[in-house]
Formats: structure tokens, sequence, C-alpha cells
């Protein structure tokens, strides 16, 4: 298919209607036919500004499919909820054998003098680092005695973690539960893995059950991270679909500082909002992708995600080439810079002002640069459709609170990246298990990986994390510090 000059086809509408214009001024056209031609070169700008749109290809830079990396928003204040903090008694079962020999210099290589008397004027230090993989296994043999005096057989005693003829540590259980949810390894090939590292194979419904164990044990830190959710200035959300017994279902992450929560639920919208309960119950800012079902919510504030306006913009700057939508988003990218650099990551009242009153000038030419919408037919029911650019026009004019509030609140960053690399390995995970074949697997998954992405926030090892969740330490605050 030939390919268009979308600036030449604009260049030739403007020229038609610069002659339309010329012959109406000398008064060539009669007014019945300036009210035809005025008619129809609207229908073609009209038509003219969607056909373009829908030659334009969409992909990660111009809308809103997620690309595979996204940049670190540095446009608010650090919150210090969850982050750089400990759960008590961490558990660790890493041992570090660290050896230094000396290599000795005894006699010179130039003349083969003794040099045993001269005394070492420096080191120089090279290091091999190497793994040796240990099986410990321990076993405990319980006496078995009959008493002389009444006959009675009497056993000795098994350790409480000892409760059948063969268990496995905790230390195997971390690693297992590691491979599955963090490393998103198939359940087969963890198999394999633990068998070639002990020599048992372990069996796949043994496997899963590590990892309900885990979720199980977590449940009073989700209810602590919940709370500190609450608590926040401001809240990171977001959705992604996720496949559980063959339906859609939806996983809603509810990011903040350190912490990462990822429940799961059937639905996607209000309805799932409403039975999660954590929106309804917060009174602070959400930060979104202008979603419909979280501006429903006039309770708490809004701030919309500056990367899916920008990549928009730049969807209607590849489609249209409207001034507006190109100086739009040069305002926006200034204003990101200038609060990045700013300790305080807000601007002043003055220069909030200025850039409010050149986001309602943009808007208000951008009005006169498109194409009017043809207006709805009387006893036509539902809406008129309308292009992209005027949606997005709509969407900025309606919502110029939300959209700037990241100058105006430091705790409100411009981007919802964090909430969308959130949500990533949830994607990763699909693609490895195809479908989770029963609904509390997934959701076990959710809350082990929500609590994994909480504790590397902190700079805990995930295997250290999980063993100390396994231990059945004290959750009962992400405040609690590891001394």
């Amino acid at each position: 298919m030939a390919s268009i000059d979308k600036t030449s086809v604009r260049e030739q509408v403007e020229q038609l209607k610069q002659q339309f214009e010329q012959l109406r001024a000398t008064g060539k056209v009669n007014d019945e036919t300036q009210a035809v031609m005025n008619s129809l070169l609207i229908i073609v700008e009209l038509i003219l500004s969607i056909f373009l749109e829908k030659k334009t290809r969409k992909n990660n830079r111009n809308s809103s499919i997620p690309s595979s990396q996204t940049d670190k928003d540095s446009t608010a204040l650090l919150s210090s909820k969850g982050k750089g903090k400990r759960v008590s008694g961490e558990v660790h079962n890493t041992r570090v054998v660290e050896t230094v020999t000396i290599s000795k210099v005894e006699t010179c290589t130039g003349c083969g003098s003794s040099l045993e008397d001269v005394p070492c004027r420096q080191h120089e230090r090279r290091t091999k680092i190497d793994i040796v993989f240990e099986k410990v296994a321990e076993h405990v043999d319980a006496e078995i005695k009959q008493c002389p005096n009444c006959k009675s057989t009497v056993k000795g005693e098994f350790p409480e973690d000892m409760v059948g003829k063969l268990q496995y540590g905790n230390g195997l259980k971390a690693f297992a539960i590691h491979l599955i949810v963090s490393q998103m390894v198939a359940l087969n090939r963890v198999q394999k893995q633990i068998a070639a590292m002990i020599g048992n194979v372990i069996a796949e419904a043994t496997l899963l059950k590590f990892v309900l164990r885990l979720y199980q044990s977590l449940e009073a830190w989700e209810r602590s991270a919940i709370k500190e959710i609450y608590e926040a200035p401001s809240i990171h959300v977001d959705e992604t679909s996720f496949r559980v017994q063959k339906k859609n279902h939806w996983i809603h992450v509810y990011s903040s500082g350190g912490i990462t929560l990822k429940l799961l639920h059937r639905k996607r919208g209000r309805e799932a909002i409403e039975e999660l309960n954590i929106i309804p119950r917060y009174g602070g800012v959400i930060i979104h992708d202008c979603w419909a079902s979280y501006l429903s919510y006039d309770h708490c504030g809004h701030g919309l995600c500056g990367s899916h306006l920008l990549r928009e913009l730049t969807f209607i700057i590849d489609s249209n080439q409207y001034r507006w939508a190109r100086n739009m988003k040069k305002m926006l990218l200034e204003a990101c810079r200038t609060v990045a650099k700013r300790k305080e990551k807000c601007l002043t009242p003055e220069e909030y002002a200025a850039l409010q009153k050149r986001y309602r000038n943009n808007l208000t030419r951008g009005e006169k640069e498109m194409p009017k919408p043809p207006e709805k037919p009387n006893g036509r029911r539902g809406r008129i459709a309308k292009s992209d650019a005027h949606n997005l026009w709509e969407r900025l004019k309606k919502h110029e609170v939300a959209v700037l509030l990241f100058a105006k609140n430091p705790h409100v960053p411009f981007t919802n990246n964090r909430a969308e690399r959130d949500l990533r390995m949830a994607k990763v995970k699909q693609k490895v298990s195809g479908c989770f074949r029963q609904q509390e697997y997934a959701k076990a998954y959710c809350r082990i990986s929500s609590y994994l992405q909480t504790m590397a926030n902190q700079g805990m090892n995930p295997l250290v994390a999980i063993q100390t969740a396994l231990a059945g330490n004290s959750y009962d605050s992400l405040n609690d510090r590891c001394e």
C-alpha cells in the first residue's frame, strides 16, 4: 500500500479553504453555495482527521500499549511507609566460608637473594568465589522402651517440626517457592532442579503445599500492608488481566513507598473495587490512567498518569500534526523536568498559575485547530463517535486538576509507572503457566509476589524473606526492625 504524506494532505486542504475564502470575499459565491461548502469542508476535515488516525500505527511510544521498560519517576517525594524497614526475626541459612592465604616471597626472582627477613611492603589480592551445595539430613531416633513395672511401652518425643516420617526444612521450601513464584519456573523443572541438588524427587503436590503454606502464613502481613496503604499520602493503582480456570480474572495492584499489594478478583471495574474495599476507605490521592471506575470516587484525590497522556499526545502529533498537541506535550515535559529537579518536588504558586494559564491556552488553541464534531441528530440514541484527538482534548479539559496535580502536590508523581512495573511480572508468569487451574493458587501467587516485591524494596534477600515468613515470625507491623 502506498504511503501518505500527512503534511502535504493537510496543506492541500488548507489551500482549498483559502481559495474558497478568496472567492467568497470577492463576491463570486452566493449564500447557498457558501453554506454547502462550509459544511463540506467541516466534513472533509473531520474525515481526514479520523482517516489519518486510522493510518497511524499504534505502539508503546504513542499509545497505552505497555512497554517492556518504564523509567523511574523522580517527580514526587519518597514515602517512608514500608521503605527501608524489615520484619522482626529474619531467618538465615546461608553460610559464608572465607579464607585468606598468603603467597610468600622467599627469594628474589631477579638475582636469587633471600628475602625471608625483608618486610612486606604491600599485598596484591585476587579472589575466587565458588558455590558448594550442601544437603543437611537430620535424623532423630526416638527410643522405645518397655516399663518393667507396668509393662507399658514408652517412646521418646520428636521435635515439633517433625510430625511425619519425612519432612522438608524451611530452607528447601524457600528455595522451591523462590523458583516457582519469583523466578517463574515450571513445576516440572523445579522438580528436576531439586532432584539434581539433593537426590530426592519431590512430588508436584508437595511443592504446591509449600506455596499454600506460605500463602497462609502471610495473611497477617497482608492485613498490615493494607493498613500502611491507608496511611500513605498517595497510592498507585492499576489492573491487568489474569487467566484462572480458563476464565479472565483481574489483578488489582495498590503501591506506595516500599509497599506493593496485589489482589485477585473476577471483575475489573467498580464491583471489584468495592469488594476489595481499599479505595472506598482511602482518603489520599490515587494515581491511575483515567479509568472511569477510579474517577467515580469523589472522596479522594486523583492524579492522572503523565506517561499515558504523553503517549496519546505523541499519537495525535504523528497522525494529525496538531500544533496544540505538540505544545501540550512540550509543556508537560518541561514541567516534569522542573519538578524532578526541585528538592521540594513541586512548583511555586506563581509557577503553577503560569503553568495552568499555559495549559488552558493550549486547549483553547486546540479547540480552534480541530474540526468541530457533527451535532447529534434528533432522536438518535447513544453518543456521537469522535476522533482520538477530540476525546483526548475533552479529557484534558475535564480533568485539568488531576493532570497538573504532580506540579502542586509533592507526594503525587508525574507517572503511574510504579504500578505498571509491579504488574509486569504477572504477565510473564501467565506466559509461563498459561493458566492457573485453581483460584486459590492464583491468590497465593498474588499475595506471595506482593510480599517478595515489598521485601525487595527494603533490600531483603528473597530466600531470607520466605524463610522468615515460614518460621511464623510476627508480622503485626511493617515498622518492626531487625536489629
